[in-house]
């Protein structure tokens, strides 16, 4: 596999998939690691990943579906990133598309598709906000080119009737992330909170919809610890990243 200036070859052991990573371009973090986990895929599971980055997540959740997996995501460097982690791993069944998320009934039928995923740009734009001066960092962080709604309104029209999401932001951002979700009628149903040690605030929230869902029925999942009181991770967390 050639790899470009700076590109490295990362291997997620608990996964047994291989990832080309470069830091100054796009590195998953832990967040993609969970939404992965989070997301609940059978064998057969036609699965669509927005914003997919160096398709850290879609390769994450490859091994647990026969069914096609499509990564989409807007930056040509990344989507050749995640292209080549494809034919890297031999995954014959998943497919890479350099697109805007906005377009993506273009290569994927509405009404189509079982689990949907996305890992999105966390924060919003303003006049006051410092965004980061790596072009390509700054398009995965902050809401430049897409927003929280618009990956909503895509992802249900993508999902068959009651075909499930799976998000993971800020949990800063929780009324407004379900009332978007709601008014595109993708019912939340699950919420697992993440937390960087036991005695801290959530830095992240994971949150499953459902289409078409009837709106009652939310459950708050038990939370997840990353870190442990000696600094190490957590039992859950170190099972998800090394078996």
């Amino acid at each position: 596999m050639d790899l470009q200036d700076a590109e490295r070859i990362d291997h997620l052991q608990a996964a047994g998939v291989q990832i080309i990573q470069a830091q100054d371009v796009f590195a998953f973090s832990l967040d993609a690691v969970l939404l992965a986990n989070f997301a609940q895929v059978s064998p057969t599971s036609r699965v669509v990943d927005l914003a997919a980055g160096n398709g850290a997540v879609g390769l994450f959740i490859a091994p647990r579906t026969q069914g096609q997996v499509t990564l989409i995501e807007l930056q040509p460097r990344l989507a050749d990133m995640a292209a080549r982690s494809v034919a890297l791993n031999a995954f014959t069944h998943v497919d890479v598309h350099a697109l805007d998320l906005a377009a993506a009934t273009t290569v994927v039928p509405k009404d189509s598709v079982d689990v949907v995923t996305c890992n999105p740009p966390y924060f919003k734009v303003s006049a006051k906000s410092v965004k980061n001066p790596n072009a390509h960092l700054a398009l995965a962080r902050h809401e430049l080119t897409t927003d929280f709604a618009t990956v909503c309104r895509v992802t249900a029209d993508l999902l068959k009737y009651q075909g499930k999401a799976f998000f993971v932001h800020r949990p800063d951002r929780l009324p407004e992330l379900l009332a978007t979700m709601t008014a595109a009628k993708l019912a939340p149903k699950r919420i697992r909170f993440v937390y960087p040690k036991a005695d801290r605030e959530a830095n992240m929230v994971l949150i499953e919809g459902l289409r078409s869902g009837k709106p009652d029925g939310v459950r708050i999942m038990p939370p997840l610890t990353v870190y442990g009181p000696d600094g190490h991770y957590g039992e859950e967390v170190s099972r998800l990243l090394y078996g």
